[in-house]
């Protein structure tokens, strides 16, 4: 498993070194690629990235966000997911401003195949200097995601898709132990009155060298109301390798 990691590990590093001057330019963040391989009785893959970027001017902020996991199992496939992110934000004062924001999914395997939210709302942040910064935001929009449909289809009703207004919470948390390792929390709940979709995702990042580091995180969605036959809760563990765009 290490030595999958170290491989892949190096051959993203280096394409991702070559192509930061080319793309990011004004950006700053982080991409992250985990993944593990496991043989013997069964065998199984998973593959992960993730990638956020931002950039500030004066008073705007933009900010994007993109994640895919990949898996496999005994050479069956059980997982192929991805996500994407928009957010700009305008400040109104040293702690308070103004967002707007849309969401984009797509789960082979998940309770709903693909949705997407559009809307905005106002956001504060209540700690901003270090160790601790904790900001928080509540908005509003509209919501449109796809159910799956069982295995057996035990209703024989067709997949539904779900158009309505949504309310939107969201928490974020950093800590700054000391210039090598840092944890974080986000919580997020969109709410609707067909479904309820909570997120929380709890991390801790260690520096290794120069802009490389090391990340374990935990990852858990829960939906209140699901399809019959799919579960409503749906866990993620990672950990792998971050490197930092300045």
């Amino acid at each position: 498993m290490l030595r999958t990691l170290s491989i892949s590990a190096l051959v993203w590093a280096g394409a991702a070194t070559v192509s930061h001057a080319q793309f990011t330019e004004g950006f700053t963040g982080e991409a992250a690629l985990n993944g593990s391989l496991t043989t013997g009785n069964t065998e199984t893959t998973d593959v992960g990235f993730g990638l956020k970027l931002a950039k500030e001017t004066d008073q705007w902020k933009h900010s994007i966000k993109a994640s895919a996991d990949y898996g496999k199992a005994d050479g069956e496939e059980n997982k192929n997911r991805y996500a994407l992110g928009y957010q700009i934000d305008r400040d109104i004062s040293e702690q308070l401003y103004g967002y707007a924001n849309a969401d984009y999914f797509s789960d082979d395997f998940g309770a709903f195949k693909q949705g997407y939210f559009l809307g905005g709302g106002v956001g504060y942040q209540i700690l901003l200097d270090a160790p601790l910064t904790w900001s928080v935001e509540a908005g509003g929009g509209y919501r449109s995601q796809k159910a799956r449909l069982a295995l057996n289809n035990p209703t024989g009703e067709p997949s539904r898709t779900e158009s309505e207004i949504a309310g939107q919470l969201a928490s974020d948390l950093d800590y700054v132990f000391n210039d090598k390792v840092s944890a974080y929390n986000d919580t997020e709940l969109l709410y609707s009155e067909s479904d309820t979709f909570l997120t929380n995702e709890i991390g801790v990042t260690s520096q290794l060298f120069d802009s490389f580091a090391l990340r374990a995180s935990f990852r858990v969605e829960h939906h209140t109301d699901v399809p019959v036959g799919t579960e409503k809760t749906d866990t993620i563990s990672r950990i792998g390798i971050v490197y930092t765009m300045k």
